[in-house]
């Protein structure tokens, strides 16, 4: 059985509230502890009306608190907005109440818009540190010595495990040369996909992990028929064109079909961002998970789907883990 995981961006429902979406995501959480995902990420973003996990670290602590067995963790935090003591002070403080359950996934982007970023008081330009910042963060991490002069406490020899985040060829570098696991958004971004796995396998050398790691991230939307599926999609197809064209807000109510809200050229642009998809009943989304395992080989899978209705969302994650569990090799 392969591993998997979920990511979930804590989404704000159009007719509800931010509220409403912590609330979703705690139970969420709980049910997937009970459905065998392995970990549970929540992702940094900013000024953004259908997005409830801005204040990372905090949102972690209460799914930590919330769930029993499986790993919590982001994906990712967007080191550019934070120096990195204080990230590893606020993951160094989880570990060390939930040892061995917390995982640190590092993005590059700001996850917002440049005044965002600029109100956030890092600036655009802390990206070009990534490399360091994340060099730093392994060693606040690591077990200090007596004359180091700065130390993450809480955070000080917990070895928080940091995976690396990506959509280009850079993360696949940077995880590859630092010996770090490896993360791909194919979920919104697929398009370097195949190249980056392949070149994070090839450039990999041993440093904090000793072999390659690489996950994938794939929407999935499973339901009792390939129709209702396919409406369920419609939410995040509408959500990624509202972004794309600057009104971002909270997520869509489903409709009977994309295309009857959208242009030729709109669906197009949108469907071949969110290409890396299972979609439909059971029995349809498990030949196209194993399609997807059979051709990119994944170590480990993360799975996610911005589903207006939570039941409808449980319901598409608990059958979504069924057929994991019961995929053979």
């Amino acid at each position: 059985m392969i591993p998997f995981s979920l990511l979930d961006l804590s989404p704000i429902p159009e007719g509800g509230t931010a509220s409403d979406a912590l609330q979703n995501t705690l139970d969420l959480a709980r049910h997937a502890d009970e459905w065998g995902f392995t970990r549970y990420w929540v992702a940094e973003h900013h000024n953004m009306p259908g997005i409830a996990s801005s204040a990372t670290a905090v949102l972690i602590g209460q799914i930590l608190a919330a769930t029993k067995t499986m790993r919590v963790g982001s994906g990712g935090i967007m080191l550019p907005n934070h120096p990195p003591l204080i990230v590893a002070e606020q993951f160094g403080t989880l570990a060390t109440l939930y040892p061995d359950r917390v995982d640190l996934g590092l993005g590059r982007a700001p996850g917002t818009d440049m005044k965002t970023a600029a109100a956030l008081r890092r600036g655009m330009t802390s990206a070009d540190h990534f490399p360091q910042d994340v060099i730093d963060l392994l060693g606040l991490f690591q077990k200090s010595t007596a004359d180091q002069p700065v130390r993450a406490i809480p955070g000080d020899g917990t070895h928080v495990p940091i995976w690396i985040l990506g959509s280009s060829l850079f993360g696949a570098q940077l995880a590859a040369q630092l010996g770090l696991p490896y993360a791909f958004a194919s979920h919104f971004a697929p398009d370097a996909l195949e190249e980056a796995s392949e070149l994070y396998r090839h450039r990999f050398t041993a440093g904090k992990t000793q072999t390659p790691r690489f996950m994938m991230a794939v929407n999935v939307f499973v339901a009792d028929s390939e129709e209702e599926a396919r409406r369920l999609r419609t939410s995040p197809q509408q959500g990624f064109l509202n972004l794309r064209k600057g009104t971002p807000g909270p997520l869509p109510k489903p409709v009977a079909q994309f295309e009857d809200v959208a242009s030729l050229a709109e669906a197009r642009l949108v469907n071949a961002a969110l290409r890396v998809t299972a979609i439909g009943t059971k029995d349809t989304v498990a030949t196209q998970l194993r399609d997807l395992i059979d051709t990119y080989q994944p170590d480990e899978l993360m799975l996610t789907g911005m589903i207006h209705d939570h039941a409808a969302r449980l319901k598409s994650f608990e059958m979504a883990a069924d057929i994991l569990r019961n995929m053979t090799p």
